[in-house]
């Protein structure tokens, strides 16, 4: 299991295997059409991000997987005081891998302490967001 926590997390050879995925992916979109069939994203963003979470929706649907989670944590237990710890272990146990998005810088990297599953940056506060830098390349 390896997490995205940081663009540093990643190595110039694993970024450029990454690129010439993404590159194989728009140009073979039917290859990979069910590449993610049977797996769930779980999208957790605490603070509002459209465009990112949309993203992440549109990338594991093209592939083939469902998505659940949040677009706002008062809509969750976190508005009834529930930890992120404690909500990263219990969507551990419903999905496969979780894409998160946290106004408070490290909340990422306390989420893959406690993650039984994948944990990717989907950007905490003006900190990260690894999966922008590698869209930007």
């Amino acid at each position: 299991m390896k997490h995205l926590i940081d663009p540093t997390d990643l190595s110039i050879e694993e970024i450029a295997e990454i690129v010439a995925l993404a590159e194989d992916i728009i140009a073979n979109r039917e290859k990979y059409s069910n590449a993610c069939r049977g797996k769930k994203l779980a999208t957790l963003f605490y603070e509002p991000s459209t465009r990112t979470r949309l993203s992440f929706t549109a990338a594991m649907m093209e592939l083939g997987g469902n998505v659940l989670g949040f677009a706002d944590a008062k809509s969750s237990s976190v508005s009834k005081g529930e930890t992120v710890q404690d909500t990263i272990r219990m969507v551990s146990a419903y999905s496969d891998i979780i894409a998160m998005r946290h106004p408070r810088e490290g909340a990422p990297v306390v989420a893959a302490r406690h993650a039984d599953i994948p944990v990717i940056n989907a950007g905490d506060g003006s900190h990260n967001h690894p999966t922008q830098t590698l869209a930007d390349l």
